[in-house]
């Protein structure tokens, strides 16, 4: 039994009449932004080696809150692993704002049309908190993505991105920040153990944290320049995620030769 969850729900079942009506004001109060468009590019660098990526998720994966997918995660993220590994990276996005792992799963993997993908980034868990998802039921809808996934790309590599900063969110209440911003956490956790039972399945658990990260990175920034719109990241947000996503990235997996 995860104690510290337990607890932590029922603490929070007297606020969910208020987390109701605070959810119900930020739909009313912050802009519908579009998705991003260009949802394939790449990335050239001055290698023979060459690596598809294909990045899947809810709406920070499809761009939510960023002029482009070529400016915003996965375009930086492509241009940062062409540069260090270096490999010309071919990218796409297959995302979908609002979606859960569940609906990513159902709906998204079967969309997949690529029959060779070297990398996939994932990036979840916004969604699932906000529809107040038990660990125990993460913990099953994960595994389910992963073994969807190994039914089409055996072997290919699975990286789950950071889980969303959702106490750092400018638009929500205190109250909000406290009970979905500490499920978000608890997700976490449960990811880090469900990714230990899989092989080539890795986990960024690195929690975001704005002031780490202007610190770390040395940008003149505030932690409001990170979001479009209070939820969703701006397009400094993305690049500077995407930076420490690739870090992570060559840190942790091997970049085998694929010469084109």
């Amino acid at each position: 039994m995860n104690i510290k969850y337990t607890l932590g729900a029922m603490i929070s079942i007297p606020l969910l009449p208020i987390l109701y009506f605070q959810g119900k004001k930020i739909e009313r109060t912050i802009p519908k932004l579009p998705e991003a468009t260009d949802i394939e590019g790449t990335s050239v660098a001055d290698s023979a080696q060459s690596f598809q990526i294909v990045a899947i998720g809810e709406s920070t994966i499809a761009g939510v809150g960023a002029n482009s997918h070529a400016t915003g995660f996965i375009g930086t993220l492509a241009n940062e692993l062409a540069s260090q590994i270096p490999a010309t990276i071919s990218w796409k996005v297959y995302a979908k704002s609002g979606y859960t792992a569940k609906c990513v799963t159902q709906k998204i993997i079967p969309t997949i049309e690529e029959q060779h993908v070297d990398m996939i980034v994932i990036g979840l868990g916004g969604n699932d908190s906000f529809e107040l998802r038990t660990p125990k039921r993460w913990n099953k809808h994960i595994n389910d993505l992963i073994k969807t996934i190994r039914s089409k790309y055996p072997k290919t590599p699975i990286v789950f991105a950071n889980m969303p900063p959702i106490k750092e969110f400018t638009a929500f209440s205190g109250t909000f920040k406290f009970v979905i911003g500490n499920l978000v956490l608890h997700l976490g956790k449960e990811l880090e153990k469900v990714v230990k039972h899989h092989e080539n399945v890795y986990f960024n658990a690195r929690n975001l944290e704005y002031d780490d990260l202007i610190a770390r990175m040395n940008l003149d920034a505030t932690p409001e320049d990170f979001f479009s719109d209070g939820v969703h990241p701006s397009e400094l947000a993305y690049q500077i995620w995407a930076k420490d996503m690739a870090e992570f990235m060559v840190k942790n997996l091997e970049f085998a030769s694929n010469a084109s």
